[in-house]
């Protein structure tokens, strides 16, 4: 009996093979599971049994893929593709056993995981609508490494393959069933029995259909492939990102087929085990675990009672009940909360796919235009306009109005909780939870401590947080908190090149360049310019010099509020901006003012403690304010550009365009940090 491994051989002459690693929650591919499984499978192979399942021993999936904390030992190259070549040994070891396999895949196989239940000869899932299966290496700047960039092509076809190891999404068992990835599906209970089955009637094995296997051939794989790559720049530029051209390459030159294309796969892996930007987007992804696991998942939340149905209420609203909750929504008419009810429906078919579940969701949003099951709540969340007099004039009258357990929360985006909390009898109970928009799409929350917010109240925030699938993100309580203390020098900048003669695409195309998710011009925009000129107005005084709000008044004043009037910096058609197709290309010196005032306000956020850890603010900012992943975040970013060379060069731009870009004293600090 091994360590992580549990062999058998039952009465049908079927071994089966279990996966229960030892001291972990999840089933993950280290090196000791793999070295493990080798000595497993030459024990099996032995016996000589009918077949072989293979399983998992925990109740929450499969296999979550490769053991991520293991590629931090990798000093080079050679040693990466070494690792995978016997990782590579290994599955084709399983791949050529005498008897028939089959991969039991009782919920998540993700990366190495699923690329384990490729090597076999069947695969079989559990029936769910949930997106268990996938490819995702892409996100940690790599690709598959155990074959997968060969078994996938040569079971769904290419187009299929390349699809979901350039996006790196997850699917459902049907998905997968229908594309070919998978052999079939059952319930959870029935899996083995079926699994039984294959193994005796040996049906044939599933291939990808001829009019997909002609796709393989030479002349075809350059042209699609020239045309997959001209689609994949459009955003992830190669000197960013490069393992997706990888992921293209390998198919062009191999075609998914014969031992060339493994060896490929191997060398290819370890060259990008080893770059940058894989080794930032792994720092991005323990970010992100750091944040999912900074409260116990506890005190659930089951009633939450938002206030102001507009775009932010509403969509956090229909968020929560697409997660659900039981959730009220109020606003001052009946109208405005009837609008709010037919968007979050949209929202309810994007997001919930399984039969009943858009309609069970709809039956948990329920309109209380009157407020009147407030005080039934766990949580209520303020949504109104960011107004401070307004937003006290409502706390004022809520408090007395609902439970003393109830948690009031403010999604302001920028207003100091310690000026509402002033009308407040009880200011302990009260904290921040800003959204970002659109929220079905953004996964950060902040979650904000006044001065008198209770420990007990945060921590019943955080553990909403994570139950609603968003990342807490702890702040204190500041004028615009972290995301936009961070974003505003980024688009007030923009609005001064702007007035220097700078057209707003070349102001968001130096913005893309550096690898912005979206141009500070067209931030503004989709943010609203209402939105905007408040929030500058509210910052004015944090940071020296120009905000730009004399700009944004001008387009409010004409009714100019951004996309959702169809009018601001750009006109937009069908929420798309429209853009000019010829302009001047963007200048090193236009790039350096939009994202080195960022780094500055980043370094002042972090000598301030607005929040308590580096990695907070990396976190932050990568994941509320789009800062580009590839980097490792700004504070990551200014440590391997140089911190001196930052310093050098804000020098200079504030002896050219004034003391907005003066360096931070907190630079000589971090000078002297090391990530």
């Amino acid at each position: 009996m091994g360590k992580h491994w549990k062999q058998s051989v039952e009465s049908d002459g079927i071994a089966r093979l279990i996966l229960d690693k030892a001291e972990s929650s999840v089933n993950t591919l280290s090196r000791e599971v793999l070295e493990e499984l080798e000595l497993e499978l030459t024990e099996i192979a032995n016996k000589n049994p009918t077949g072989l399942i293979f399983a998992s021993g925990k109740s929450n999936g499969f296999i979550f893929g490769a053991e991520i904390k293991e590629f931090g030992q990798i000093d080079n190259a050679q040693e990466g593709t070494d690792a995978v070549l016997r990782g590579q040994a290994l599955l084709n070891q399983m791949e050529d056993l005498p008897f028939p396999t089959v991969a039991i895949i009782n919920g998540t196989a993700l990366g190495g995981g699923l690329e384990l239940a490729l090597a076999c000869n069947y695969r079989l899932a559990a029936d769910t609508h949930d997106k268990t299966l996938g490819l995702p290496e892409i996100r940690l700047g790599i690709h598959p490494g155990l074959g997968g960039t060969v078994r996938t092509v040569r079971l769904t076809g290419a187009p299929t393959a390349l699809d979901l190891m350039l996006t790196g999404r997850s699917i459902s068992p049907r998905k997968a069933m229908d594309i070919g990835l998978i052999d079939g599906i059952a319930p959870p209970e029935d899996l083995d029995q079926v699994a039984a089955t294959y193994i005796c009637n040996r049906p044939k094995q599933a291939r990808a259909p001829w009019y997909l296997r002609i796709l393989n051939i030479r002349i075809l794989r350059l042209l699609v492939a020239r045309a997959l790559e001209k689609k994949v720049a459009k955003r992830a530029p190669r000197a960013h990102y490069p393992a997706p051209y990888a992921i293209i390459n390998l198919w062009r030159q191999y075609g998914g087929r014969d031992k060339a294309a493994y060896n490929a796969e191997a060398a290819s892996f370890g060259r990008l085990l080893i770059s940058s930007s894989s080794k930032n987007l792994v720092r991005v992804f323990f970010l992100r675990e750091r944040l999912r696991n900074l409260a116990p998942r506890k005190n659930k939340v089951a009633r939450l009672h938002v206030i102001g149905a507009g775009v932010m209420g509403g969509d956090i609203a229909a968020w929560c009940a697409a997660k659900g909750l039981e959730v009220t929504l109020q606003d001052t008419t009946e109208e405005l909360v009837e609008m709010a009810l037919k968007r979050a429906n949209k929202i309810f078919s994007r997001l919930l796919r399984a039969p009943g579940e858009a309609q069970a969701a709809q039956k948990r949003l329920i309109m209380d235009a009157e407020g009147l099951q407030a005080r039934s709540a766990d949580i209520v969340i303020e949504a109104i306009v960011e107004k401070l007099d307004a937003k006290q004039n409502l706390f004022r009258n809520l408090e007395s109005n609902i439970s003393p357990d109830t948690l009031i929360a403010t999604n302001t985006s920028s207003i100091r909780l310690e000026d509402m909390a002033e009308v407040l009898e009880y200011p302990e109970r009260f904290v921040g939870l800003h959204f970002f928009n659109p929220v079905s799409r953004l996964p950060l929350v902040e979650v904000i401590k006044g001065e008198k917010s209770a420990r007990d109240s945060l921590q019943i925030a955080m553990s909403f947080v994570m139950q609603i699938g968003k990342l807490p993100l702890p702040c204190k309580s500041a004028p615009g908190f972290l995301v936009n203390r961070i974003l505003a020098p980024y688009m007030m900048e923009a609005l001064e090149a702007f007035k220097d003669g700078y057209c707003s695409e070349t102001i968001d195309a130096a913005a893309r360049n550096f690898g912005m998710p979206v141009g500070p011009v067209e931030l503004a925009d989709r943010v609203g310019l209402d939105v905007a000129l408040n929030v500058s107005t509210i910052l004015q005084g944090i940071s020296s010099g120009k905000n730009g709000s004399d700009i944004l008044r001008k387009k409010v004043d004409l009714g100019q509020f951004g996309a959702k009037t169809g009018h601001g910096f750009y006109h937009y058609k069908n929420n798309r901006a429209q853009r000019r197709k010829h302009f001047p290309t963007p200048d090193t010196q236009l790039q350096d003012r939009l994202i080195l005032g960022m780094l500055n306000q980043a370094v002042a956020c972090l000598e301030e403690s607005i929040v308590e850890e580096l990695e907070f603010l990396d976190a932050g900012a990568i994941f509320g304010a789009g800062f580009p992943p590839f980097t490792g975040g700004p504070i990551k970013y200014a440590q391997e550009m140089g911190i001196n060379k930052i310093v050098e060069r804000l020098t200079q731009l504030s002896e050219e365009f004034g003391p907005r870009f003066h360096p931070h004293p907190g630079w000589n600090r971090l000078a002297r940090l090391r990530l």
